[in-house]
């Protein structure tokens, strides 16, 4: 049983500013500033993404504005003073861009920006051309899945196929997120595999669990009480 999780393509936004290779230092600027964005695509040909530039790539230009590297700091930062010469897009990207796939996951989007450092990620298609952009806020937005929706997941995709007939012991609650099962199992050995699944859904922030095993039966001879 495998759950099937929310994608990059359910959260992305697909209106995305970008700039040209040749697109000149100044534009790069005022296009952030315009679209209040910290970093920006570039693109060649039809629309295939070849960099990123950010701010990062831009401050150099600022920070070696009054006085000259030395060349211990040269050799130190070949690559800020580099960019602290460049004009263009071409010349500031970094190269080649970090990016992700509508089809990836947004556990797997996430651990790339964690990973990486970086707050947003384009989004292409198996050939590189731009289809849009994920952030930071676009992966939290499974949070904003209701609780309602998110007992109902458990309730048909996990608790139903996990537990079969003896989910119908089984009450399956949410509020703010947290996920709680409540009632009786036959197999307690299952609530562990349980807790990952749920763990697994999207927009469930933890897991509880109230729950008891069946009643033992009683064997042996019956209990019988003092004799008067």
């Amino acid at each position: 049983m495998e759950h099937t999780p929310h994608t990059v393509s359910d959260v992305m936004t697909q209106t995305v500013v970008a700039v040209g290779q040749e697109a000149p230092f100044k534009e790069i600027v005022e296009t952030m500033e315009q679209w209040k964005v910290s970093a920006l695509p570039v693109l060649a040909g039809e629309g295939r993404v070849i960099g990123v530039v950010s701010e990062a790539d831009l401050l150099p230009k600022e920070e070696f504005r009054e006085s000259e590297p030395n060349r211990m700091e040269q050799l130190r930062r070949l690559d800020d003073v580099r960019k602290a010469g460049a004009l263009t897009a071409g010349e500031l990207m970094s190269s080649p861009a970090l990016t992700v796939h509508a089809g990836d996951t947004i556990a797997q989007a996430a651990r790339t920006m964690a990973f990486k450092s970086v707050k947003r990620l384009p989004v292409v298609d198996s050939t590189g051309l731009m289809q849009g952009i994920v952030s930071r806020s676009d992966l939290l937005k499974v949070f904003l899945r209701t609780d309602e929706d998110l007992a109902e997941e458990v309730r048909t995709e996990i608790v139903g196929r996990l537990f079969g007939d003896s989910s119908q012991d089984l009450e399956v609650t949410a509020t703010d997120g947290v996920v709680t099962l409540r009632g009786t199992v036959r197999d307690t050995s299952l609530l562990p595999v349980a807790a990952r699944l749920v763990r697994a859904v999207e927009g469930v922030v933890d897991v509880a669990f109230d729950v008891t095993g069946p009643t033992p039966a009683r064997t042996g001879p019956p209990v019988v009480g003092p004799q008067f």
